[in-house]
């Protein structure tokens, strides 16, 4: 609320609450104290932040604010926090803004001059990587992995590069299949499969794309949704590739046989050491 004297009023603030990713006792004082407070909390689903809500008997409305219709509810927002009142922001599970929505509506309220608060809490993200036994000192977050089968292929590509550890997020539906890729480009690098973290049935599963490929492909049905913690590249066996290549062409082979063989031998990618065959072809077609 903007004053006569045209200072943003200090009540008028959006709160980003962080909340349970599973276990609902995982949930700081602070953030039950501000979800009591403020005059509304946007959230993805009612019906899911109700269940938290009624578990610490706070009242405050709640409005619907998700992917869909976020644009048109952040105007909402705004003139909530005109009026003087105080705005949270909670996600399904988690820290807003990490794969939820939320950055439009923070971008807009930090446009508009009102302040932003941060109320930390859960992440699935950092719970996994605290507990993958892999460097977590420098990540890349990646969201959720792509669907379509040539952007999977390219999303491991570029994993099998990456000089930082790599964290992402993963459906039961696709986690197989994900990893059927992963035991093809990155066969020597260690992972981390955490499932449901901190709920019933949490699992953390450790090994090579292969093994976890083989436990996980046993199985009936997987269920629930999985974080995945990738090694750095550094710390996988390293080859110089060009060198390796070289060398099979030099044993006479070629080709996708080249590209095979590097992978049964090395654990090179099929598709990098392919490339780099046409690339050395190329390069002696020249000279």
């Amino acid at each position: 609320m903007v004053t006569t004297s045209g200072k943003i009023s200090s009540s008028s603030a959006l709160f980003i609450v962080a909340t349970p990713i599973g276990n609902l006792e995982d949930i700081t004082v602070r953030a039950i104290n501000t979800l009591r407070s403020v005059n509304l909390i946007a959230c993805e689903d009612t019906r899911t932040s109700r269940v938290l809500l009624n578990r610490y008997d706070i009242s405050t409305p709640l409005m619907s604010l998700h992917r869909f219709n976020e644009t048109r509810k952040t105007h909402s927002v705004l003139e909530r926090l005109e009026g003087g009142q105080s705005v949270a922001l909670i996600s399904d599970a988690g820290t807003p803004n990490i794969s939820d929505p939320g950055y439009r509506l923070v971008k807009a309220v930090m446009e508009a001059g009102f302040r932003v608060v941060a109320i930390p809490g859960p992440s699935s993200v950092i719970a996994a990587l605290s507990v993958s036994g892999i460097d977590g000192s420098s990540f890349v977050f990646l969201g959720f992995s792509p669907k379509k089968n040539s952007a999977l292929n390219d999303f491991f590509e570029q994993i099998s590069q990456e000089k930082k550890t790599i964290v992402f997020l993963e459906t039961a539906r696709r986690i197989v299949k994900t990893l059927d890729v992963a035991r093809k480009t990155i066969p020597s690098r260690r992972m981390a499969l955490c499932r449901e973290l901190t709920k019933k049935f949490e699992e953390i599963l450790s090994g090579d794309p292969k093994s976890l490929y083989d436990k996980l492909d046993q199985r009936e049905n997987v269920k629930g949704e999985f974080v995945v913690v990738i090694e750095p590249a550094e710390c996988a066996p390293s080859f110089d590739i060009d060198l390796v290549i070289g060398e099979l062409i030099q044993e006479g082979l070629s080709g996708k046989n080249l590209a095979a063989e590097a992978h049964r031998r090395f654990g090179i990618s099929r598709t990098l050491a392919y490339r780099k065959f046409l690339a050395s072809a190329i390069r002696v077609d020249s000279d």
